[in-house]
């Protein structure tokens, strides 16, 4: 049976916008980072979205309304492979965008693609960060208010985002993500997967190390012993002297 020739659509939502992932090596491991947190941070509920640099199309029937997020976050929208992000077959309003910024990129950050977050795609939290800190300001975060952003306060250097229940910051020289609830970093799979390791050396030097006392103790036991034994020899020899020496008298 012949097999029937489909034809092409006539209206295609490309995939890329051919431009590269990020600017530099620094970029894309940020992006790569907060991902890869998020998606570990919120693994266990299966209605929030990770994604980024992925095409995100906000007008049907028009390719050319387009925006790529370096990295946001969605909630309502299943754990399911997207090629594109399309805002009337998904949610249309995001929780969470994060734009890993550069001297290149920072005007449209904080013009277009902020008027587009704002007032299009109704973003309730809007982060712009630049790894090199080549811009002022390098780091702020922002809340949706009505259709227009307010910059939300540092808090311990940290910016706190309630969309997510966690605050973004700079730790040991990265941005990381923060559990206030914890107290703690969130740390990268690889990062979890190091201190594993860590962990797991330590434990087996400390088993070692109280092993080793053990045996010491056991050790100095024994020797402590055999020298209570052999006093007590001599001991015994020095009374049976003294016995036969009386005998003598």
């Amino acid at each position: 049976m012949q097999e029937k020739i489909r034809a092409a659509p006539t209206l295609v939502y490309p995939e890329s916008d051919g431009e590269p992932m990020a600017e530099t090596p620094k970029h894309q491991q940020v992006m790569i980072d907060c991902m890869d947190i998020m998606r570990s941070h919120f693994r266990k509920l299966a209605d929030v979205y990770i994604g980024g640099n992925m095409m995100m199309y906000y007008e049907e029937g028009n390719p050319r309304k387009s925006i790529s997020p370096d990295v946001f976050m969605v909630r309502g929208l299943s754990k399911k492979e997207l090629r594109t992000y399309k805002t009337w077959e998904q949610p249309s309003t995001l929780d969470f965008v994060l734009e890993v910024a550069s001297p290149s990129t920072y005007t449209r950050d904080f013009n277009e693609k902020m008027e587009i977050y704002a007032k299009i795609l109704k973003v309730k939290a809007y982060c712009i960060y630049d790894p090199y800190h080549e811009i002022d300001p390098y780091f702020v975060g922002f809340r949706l208010v009505g259709e227009a952003y307010e910059e939300i306060p540092l808090v311990n250097g940290r910016i706190p985002f309630e969309v997510l229940g966690l605050e973004l910051g700079e730790h040991e020289g990265v941005l990381r993500l923060y559990d206030p609830v914890k107290s703690a970093w969130l740390l990268t799979s690889e990062e979890r997967v190091g201190d594993a390791e860590v962990r797991v050396v330590q434990e087996f030097l400390a088993r070692q190390a109280a092993e080793t006392q053990a045996a010491a103790e056991a050790h100095a036991r024994q020797e402590a012993e055999s020298r209570a034994q052999h006093a007590e020899a001599e001991l015994e020899k020095l009374r049976a002297a003294l016995q036969r020496l009386e005998a003598t008298e």
